[in-house]
């Protein structure tokens, strides 16, 4: 399976991972890499829009709660 075309440049990741590094690793292996790249609502969210999801949505579809930042 290839990578998501979007990793390099996934709004989430460059904002989150340097303070969540564990949990952002995870969605990488999961949504960016592993098997539920087709349910990663980020990529939806670009395909349907023609921009980047914003930035504090998961992959899973839900926003950040503004403890987690």
């Amino acid at each position: 399976m290839k990578d998501c075309e979007n990793l390099a440049t996934c709004g989430f990741l460059r904002k989150h991972m340097e303070a969540k590094t564990l949990a952002c690793q995870g969605f990488i292996r999961q949504y960016c890499k592993g098997d539920k790249q087709g349910d990663c609502k980020r990529r939806t969210y670009k395909q349907e829009h023609g921009a980047a999801a914003p930035d504090d949505m998961l992959p899973s579809g839900q926003m950040l709660a503004e403890h987690w930042q």
